[in-house]
């Protein structure tokens, strides 16, 4: 079995076209939510991310595909998304509004990132990911998990069990906990 090296081929295996290099296009990945409010679960599913893209661009859904109540307004969201990865210059955090795909092509993102927690998210993400590969065949989903110690929280179940009191400390960075102790008190 022969190794090929493309770079000395004079072509990336990252875009497949000869003379084609990751420095002229960088690899962009979309990775959208409600993020109402932020967790662990998807810091890790960012900070995981970009160990294949070079810039993540977060996008915080102005309308959300799936009826919830929201507790913490979009521009609030997002400025905690930024606040938690203040650190990292490769990830970006934006408002949108409209299609995923849309948004995406908007951005030059050759993927968009879908965190799976449990195999009942599967059906759904699998029906949206096939529909967002009809609307702009190009773009690729990546499905990602969870570390295990995240793979039952959900924005939902934080909200609901710090509404009632609970202590969250645990799903969520500091800074996001002390705006839902903030928000309940």
């Amino acid at each position: 079995m022969t190794k090929c090296d493309f770079r000395q081929s004079g072509q990336d295996s990252s875009s497949g076209e000869p003379g084609a290099s990751r420095a002229h296009r960088p690899i962009i990945a979309v990775y959208a939510g409600s993020f109402d409010p932020v967790t662990l679960g998807h810091e890790d599913v960012v900070r995981r991310t970009l160990r294949f893209c070079d810039r993540l661009v977060v996008g915080v859904a102005e309308i959300a595909t799936q009826p919830k109540g929201s507790l913490f307004p979009v521009p609030e969201r997002l400025e905690m998304m930024r606040e938690v990865f203040a650190g990292e210059p490769r990830v970006e955090c934006v408002s949108f509004s409209g299609l995923l795909v849309d948004f995406a092509r908007h951005e030059g993102a050759r993927f968009i990132i879908r965190g799976l927690r449990a195999v009942s998210d599967f059906d759904y993400e699998f029906q949206m990911a096939q529909m967002n590969r009809e609307l702009w065949a190009e773009v690729e989903t990546i499905f990602l998990t969870p570390e295990v110690h995240y793979s039952f929280i959900s924005a939902t179940l934080v909200r609901e069990v710090a509404s009632l009191g609970g202590d969250v400390s645990t799903f969520v960075s500091p800074l996001v906990l002390e705006r839902l102790q903030r928000r309940f008190s």
